[in-house]
């Protein structure tokens, strides 16, 4: 049985925004992150191939799906983490 790690090396809290994609600490050019989501909620994403989707009644933890920007129309979840 494989077993797949998490591993990131910079991390930044998200606040949610319609019009901006979550920066890279790094560089400020975000071509994808995993989120961690510490507070239930829906949560409304472009992912990197820009599909605008919501994942209704997300119950935290770690969001697997690439990520530019998280909308705040859209998104209860609260206490989002950034990682790359």
């Amino acid at each position: 049985m494989s077993v797949q790690k998490l591993q990131a090396n910079r991390a930044a809290e998200v606040t949610p925004n319609n019009n901006a994609n979550i920066p890279n600490p790094s560089n400020g050019d975000n071509t994808g992150c995993l989120l961690y989501v510490g507070g239930a909620g829906d949560i409304r994403v472009l992912t990197t191939g820009y599909d605008d989707v919501t994942f209704g009644s997300f119950p935290g933890g770690f969001f697997p799906v690439q990520v530019v920007r998280v909308f705040s129309t859209g998104t209860t979840a609260t206490k989002i983490i950034a990682l790359w």
